[in-house]
């Protein structure tokens, strides 16, 4: 199974469920293109080839209409950048500023059924117990979205800890970029 309709989709009122990765009848080969009321068909020689490097829930699916081929050093310089702001994110949560901390978000963030204003004051009561934040994140993946550069998936593994919690995440964040000043945001956050 793949997750759409994500929260991106969500977002701009796709729906839809039970899209799922999978191959042919035994009997046949392969399908006509967009013969499969939404699923993502491949021939049984080839996901079986795939299916030993396939984790559900783990391995991204990206699905799009074409390849846009980018240079690897663009491509790289882009990359830097976000993980510099998911490095700023981090280290500002961690300083237990929250004002700093939330200059990272959108104004158009949600969370669930949260916007922007409801996750600030959530984040200060929250905070507001804390004497220290630890937050560490690992194993990272990047994409820009299909069809768009100034939107990325960003995905890690969080190691939260504080003086009175302490939790292991994976994580989903939606990072726009501002087109007028060419930071990123965060515009979406949850467990992924």
């Amino acid at each position: 199974p793949i997750n759409y309709p994500n929260e991106w989709d969500k977002r701009h009122g796709r729906s839809g469920y039970g899209i799922w990765l999978h191959g042919t009848p035994s009997d046949t080969f392969s399908r006509a293109p967009r013969a499969s009321d939404g699923c993502v068909v491949l021939s049984n020689q080839d996901l079986d080839r795939l299916s030993a490097k396939l984790q559900v829930g783990i391995t991204p699916v990206i699905i799009s209409d074409g390849i846009e081929w980018v240079k690897p050093t663009d491509a790289q310089i882009m990359r830097e950048k976000l993980a510099q702001h998911l490095e700023n994110w981090r280290r500002d949560w961690e300083s237990g500023n929250v004002d700093a901390y939330l200059r990272n978000y959108g104004r158009d963030f949600s969370s669930g059924n949260q916007g922007l204003a409801e996750w600030a004051q959530h984040k200060r009561q929250v905070n507001a117990a804390k004497n220290w934040i630890k937050v560490g994140i690992s194993n990272i993946g990047m994409f820009l979205y299909p069809g768009r550069e100034d939107l990325a998936v960003v995905d890690f593994d969080q190691e939260y800890a504080s003086n009175n919690l302490s939790n292991k995440m994976r994580k989903r964040q939606y990072w726009m970029k501002d087109q007028t000043k060419g930071s990123w945001k965060i515009i979406y956050e949850s467990a992924a």
